[in-house]
């Protein structure tokens, strides 16, 4: 596709080269193309920037020869073609080329049917799989910021995604999504679980990149323990990138691991695994005792019975930092 219409311009835009061109947008549609689609077919064959401008549903997309589409209005020198209550544009850098025209009217009936597919496919106002929508790795740039319009978020605007075990402490954008509540927070406001809800917030992003707050959260949320029910994401670190690249086959390979499979296997085994996520926590048998509710004698006593199992003793900063490893990689297998 590359440089095809540069070359089809240097033929004078006669009939053969409009007709290319219009074959080129009944291809998209036969093919039952969407609108992210559309931007980015449109861009490449103009090797220019094309946007489409509908703000009242929601939608100010652009999209460049790159394949990137972002959320960006038509700069002051762009071409435009008014269709409904939406505007199609080309912002070529450089004079205009002779099938600038045909290719922009073409886009704009191509994007004003998409447009209307676009939205009447979308859930009504009020609806919580609109949601379910603002977070789906799988839903398309235009449906998600349409999304976002009928939950009056603006696709720039600074969110959070959250991610529970169970209902949030007040009143908020939320829905089921699986066995889990997802909720939508503005990106300055702290998030509220409710007591012994466990809970996942991923990092504070353009609403637009909601998807990419949830898949973190999720990561978040398998690291939450009842000593620890709520895990922002913003202070994971490098734990975020550790729990991105572990395979299945990495976490079953360790022999640290394989220690916590066998103190769980053992009578009280869940309470010993409590008993040392505390102490890691706290970095203090009193302190760990106060957590667990125990007395610091009988968690002094199970600790060195965990150091048995192990192999290691927890006394030091290593072998806690060890413990601590061997705890997240359990928990994210």
């Amino acid at each position: 596709m590359k440089g095809l219409l540069l070359r089809l311009s240097a033929l004078d835009a006669d009939a053969e080269s409009a007709v290319r061109v219009i074959g080129f947008f009944d291809a998209l549609m036969t093919g039952k193309a969407d609108l992210t689609t559309l931007l980015k077919s449109t861009a490449a064959l103009a090797e220019s920037p094309v946007g489409i401008e509908a703000a009242g549903r929601g939608l100010v997309l652009r999209a460049d020869p790159s394949g990137a589409v972002d959320i960006a209005g038509p700069p002051a020198a762009a071409q435009v073609r008014e269709y409904g209550d939406a505007v199609f544009w080309l912002a070529r850098d450089g004079a205009a080329l002779s099938l600038d025209e045909i290719v922009l009217e073409r886009f704009a009936l191509a994007g004003s049917v998409l447009l209307d597919r676009t939205v009447s496919g979308l859930p009504a106002v009020g609806d919580p799989a609109l949601v379910e929508l603002v977070v789906s790795a799988s839903a398309g740039i235009a449906e998600r910021s349409r999304a976002l319009h009928l939950l009056g978020v603006a696709p720039t605007a600074s969110l959070r995604v959250a991610v529970s075990t169970g209902p949030p402490a007040m009143r908020t954008l939320s829905a089921v999504v699986g066995d889990r509540v997802v909720t939508l927070w503005p990106g300055d406001v702290p998030v509220e679980a409710a007591s012994g809800v466990r809970t996942g917030v991923g990092p504070a992003l353009p609403a637009i990149r909601a998807a990419e707050s949830w898949r973190d959260a999720c990561t978040a949320l398998r690291l939450a323990s009842p000593e620890e029910p709520v895990v922002m994401t913003d202070d994971l670190g490098g734990l975020l990138v550790l729990a991105e690249r572990l395979r299945p086959e990495d976490i079953a390979a360790s022999p640290d691991v394989a220690a916590l499979d066998r103190i769980a296997a053992e009578p009280g085994g869940d309470d010993l695994l409590a008993i040392l996520r505390a102490y890691c926590f706290t970095d203090s048998v009193r302190k760990a005792a106060a957590l667990v509710y125990r007395h610091h004698s009988t968690v002094a006593y199970r600790l060195e019975h965990a150091e048995s199992v192990l192999g290691f003793e927890l006394g030091n900063p290593n072998g806690r930092f060890r413990l601590y490893l061997a705890l997240v990689m359990r928990a994210l297998r």
